[in-house]
């Protein structure tokens, strides 16, 4: 079952970025226990996400694109979000 942040995080990228690819992980399990673990069970997140709107732009201003899609999300009410974004047929 997808948790209320995953779900969020769905459909804010998907709005932003129109993905022809999106996967939102849960990786909290893997983390449980471990500092920044808040015991919601949506602590940690991976985020593989493919998108037009990715073409010609650099890694890093990739993951600002995310972050800033994702507003409070990031270090607010998530501890940990990684981020893999590509451009279709990268």
């Amino acid at each position: 079952m997808t948790g209320t942040i995953a779900a969020e995080i769905e459909a804010l990228l998907t709005t932003a970025f129109a993905p022809t690819r999106l996967a939102v992980i849960n990786d909290s399990a893997q983390h449980s226990g471990h500092m920044g673990d808040d015991g919601s069970g949506e602590s940690h997140f991976t985020v593989e996400i493919e998108s037009a709107a990715f073409a010609g732009v650099s890694r890093l201003q990739r993951q600002r694109l995310v972050n800033a899609a994702l507003g409070d999300i990031p270090g607010q009410r998530v501890h940990a979000l990684a981020i893999k974004a590509k451009a279709p047929g990268e």
